[in-house]
């Protein structure tokens, strides 16, 4: 057994008590980008590895710093960080932008890619304080850490494993009441990743509020004994790729894009008509 140490792919994260050392010129850049957006008093969070390692005390190999922030506040961040030297490009105008420099790059995030979580002011409010990097800043409260990560289930990337150490490593000592506000209609994703929980960990099951357990199983045996048959499929939510097969029966993900699209493209087009981040 021991042949398969080495089969992990080098792309995939691996998780480990060690700390992980950064490239030099990433962390220069990343200590760059965050010693900027706290001298301009830009509102964000650490979200990503950092914000695991605070609350959990896993490291996890990485190969950028991802920083979270409202969509009011992402272009703000983009032109200050253009006009002091940085080469900013955006990614996908419903969530994703990068910083630049070289072969090594930041994220600022506003939300999931595929738009069904947003990233809202009260996510950056409720930020912990932290050091990264040497930088005093904030990073995500593990509740909204947790429910950052509800959607990351693609084939290449599953987050499954992060939201069992979340609550591993607090003993479950979240405000559940918050991630319930947070996910909205998307409460089955949480029951998938405490089911996943209490498979990994079946004696840390309590970590979990009974009212908690009680409360989503109650609604998925309502759901189950009383199916809609008009509910629209919402496996591009998951994995538009995986999932292409069925976006032309059913649901795509296209509308909940195009609505994030309506409230951002426009400043993003602004910005480049005056000469501002690529697209």
């Amino acid at each position: 057994m021991a042949e398969h140490a080495h089969d992990t792919p080098e792309s995939l994260p691996v998780t480990s008590s060690v700390p992980v050392d950064l490239p030099e010129k990433q962390e220069t850049l990343a200590r760059d980008v965050l010693t900027a957006l706290e001298h301009e008093g830009i509102p964000y969070a650490v979200a990503g590895a950092f914000a695991l390692l605070e609350h959990t005390g896993i490291c996890r190999t990485t190969k950028d710093l991802d920083l979270f922030l409202t969509a009011a506040n992402w272009s703000g961040a983009l032109s200050y960080l253009e006009n002091h030297g940085f080469e900013c490009q955006v990614c996908d105008p419903v969530w994703l932008a990068k910083v630049h420099r070289g072969n090594f790059f930041v994220d600022l995030i506003t939300g999931m890619s595929n738009a069904a979580i947003s990233v809202e002011a009260s996510w950056i409010r409720n930020a912990r304080p932290a050091s990264v990097l040497g930088v005093e800043t904030r990073v995500l409260a593990p509740e909204e850490l947790l429910v950052s990560k509800l959607f990351v289930t693609r084939r290449e990337r599953f987050d499954g494993a992060d939201i069992a150490h979340i609550i591993y490593g607090t003993q479950g000592k979240l405000d559940w009441g918050r991630i319930l506000h947070l996910i909205g209609e998307h409460w089955e994703m949480l029951l998938w990743s405490l089911i996943l929980f209490r498979y990994v960990y079946p004696a840390k099951s309590d970590y979990v509020p009974a009212l908690i357990w009680q409360e989503l199983l109650g609604r998925f045996t309502k759901r189950i004994s009383e199916p809609d048959r008009q509910a629209k499929f919402r496996g591009s939510l998951i994995d538009d790729n995986m999932f292409a097969l069925d976006l032309d029966v059913e649901y795509s993900i296209s509308c909940r894009r195009l609505l994030r699209l309506q409230q951002s493209y426009g400043d993003v087009m602004d910005r480049n008509a005056s000469g501002g981040a690529s697209v």
